[in-house]
């Protein structure tokens, strides 16, 4: 109890010893209570009920009790008491981004926070900035630049909302340079299950500090993060090498490159990218390109590649997009706009995978050769289109490593490879095929049956996947047992819940 407030320290008690509130404090029954705070609340009546509850992976559907959009930190306040009083499990929904719609609930009968209205970004005197949870990460890049040309590290997507991006990790072609979204964070503003209105620091309430930084939304409601922000850089490369190959070659491909990034002691921070795979143009073969972006000096790039490049055969195709940092960010989003304000979001129905690779253990060419064998033959044939990528998180002296595993709740601190799979819809539409899911769990196995067995392989909870068993292990390793004695501690009756979150004890 040291680290908390005297303050909050009483309303965490008082909620777990106190009865609940008399029933005369709300109306008579859930709705009527709910509509008495002028939140916008939308129940199944209502004829925009079906629009506010479609979710990005058209897979599912679920049916929230009802879908609320609070505009200040007292309005999640009241809707939490509430949801508690009716004994309603609650979630936020940030950008209704999540792969498994976590974002409504992950089952029926959840209350939803739709948090869209929540949209302000300042940039302050000391860099710092304060970003309120319903800002989408497009949005985020152009506010942070327009306010003194000022950057973060985070994802490709412009649509993806920083809430659940922040909460689970928060990649990106900078984070070998500037870390993971969470690793950024300085304190958070968020809405306990009991209503209280608190603030998380490393100096104030730190053990909730710790857990929001990998476990956000099942501890609590964010509001807004403050985070240190980074000189925007003068320029930025996006370029893109592709080949046709066979598995032998592909394996070769990405094992020089493997080799690259952690031999060289050298290799530049301001380096990122991946590998992004896809079927061939005949079976027995996989397209695949190296994707990647560069904001050190732009006449550097061709040198620090050259080691790698020179013992590849030549590209069968080639992009180079040079330009302003926040050009560099529109080609990483495949020359999509940053602001989001201009259109929907997009959506698709599609199942994915995850494995995140320690780099004490890289990838083995039986593994490699395993995966792309794999992907040119039953790829080739398979029910569902399909994609890969294989993120760089690691080499010589990422700064994602660089923080020390305890220091978050994020647990994947030597990681040199995030890959991920991921199967969808040719049509883009439901159904998804049934064999689907046998094809993308099959990509992930022909690594793990081709590798040693007593190597932690993690899975990003970022790339959620509510058919992985044992994700307790797999997303939050050897945090979960300390994740859970938090969870008991600030929410013991498990109000913020989802089929992938911290259970309490």
């Amino acid at each position: 109890m040291k680290h908390l407030s005297y303050g909050l320290v009483v309303s965490l008690l008082l909620s777990l010893l106190s009865p609940a509130p008399a029933q005369g404090k709300y109306a008579d029954d859930f709705q009527s209570s709910l509509q008495a705070l002028n939140v916008g609340a939308i129940f199944h009546d209502d004829p925009t009920y079906a629009n506010v509850t479609t979710p990005y992976n058209l897979r599912y559907h679920f049916s929230p009790v009802s879908v609320t959009f609070p505009r200040t930190a007292q309005d999640v306040s009241n809707i939490v008491k509430i949801g508690a009083h009716f004994n309603k499990t609650m979630v936020p929904r940030s950008g209704g981004h999540s792969y498994i719609s976590n974002g409504l609930g992950g089952t029926d009968g959840v209350l939803i926070l739709d948090m869209s209205n929540f949209k302000s970004i300042t940039v302050h005197e000391d860099n710092t900035a304060t970003i309120e949870s319903g800002n989408r990460l497009g949005d985020i890049a152009l506010g942070l630049f327009h306010q003194g040309e000022r950057a973060l590290p985070h994802g490709a997507c412009p649509y993806v909302g920083i809430g659940g991006h922040a909460s689970y990790g928060g990649f990106g072609f900078t984070s070998r340079m500037w870390g993971l979204t969470l690793d950024t964070i300085l304190s958070i503003n968020l809405v306990l299950a009991n209503g209280t209105i608190a603030t998380t620091s490393k100096a104030q309430n730190s053990d909730l500090f710790w857990a929001m930084r990998g476990a956000g939304s099942s501890f609590g409601i964010t509001t807004s993060i403050t985070v240190q922000t980074f000189p925007a850089p003068l320029s930025g490369i996006i370029f893109i090498y592709g080949w046709i190959l066979t598995p032998a070659n592909a394996t070769y491909l990405i094992s020089s490159f493997q080799n690259f990034v952690l031999t060289n002691d050298t290799l530049p921070q301001q380096l990122g990218g991946e590998f992004y795979v896809t079927p061939g143009l005949s079976p027995g073969t996989v397209s695949i390109y190296f994707f990647g972006g560069w904001w050190g000096e732009p006449d550097d790039l061709d040198a620090v590649l050259e080691p790698y490049m020179s013992r590849l055969p030549k590209p069968a195709s080639a992009s180079v997009q040079r330009g302003t940092y926040l050009d560099s960010l529109v080609a990483r989003a495949g020359n999509m706009t940053l602001d989001t304000t201009t259109g929907p979001d997009v959506m698709d129905t599609f199942y994915v995978k995850s494995l995140m690779t320690p780099e004490d253990s890289p990838l083995s060419d039986e593994a490699l050769e395993a995966y792309f064998s794999y992907l040119a033959t039953e790829g080739a044939s398979s029910e569902v289109g399909w994609f890969s990528e294989i993120e760089l998180y690691g080499g010589k002296n990422s700064r994602i490593n660089e923080i020390p595993l305890d220091e978050t709740a994020f647990a994947h601190r030597k990681t040199l490879w995030t890959i991920q799979m991921y199967g969808y819809s040719k049509s883009r539409l439901p159904p998804f095929p049934e064999s689907g899911f046998a094809f993308v769990d099959g990509m992930l196995n022909s690594i793990l049956n081709n590798s040693p067995k007593n190597v932690y392989y993690g899975a990003y909870p970022n790339y959620v996947d509510d058919r992985l068993e044992n994700y307790e292990h797999l997303y939050f390793g050897s945090h979960y047992q300390k994740l859970q004695g938090l969870k008991t501690k600030y929410d013991p009756r498990n109000r913020f819940r989802f089929p992938t979150g911290i259970r309490p004890l």
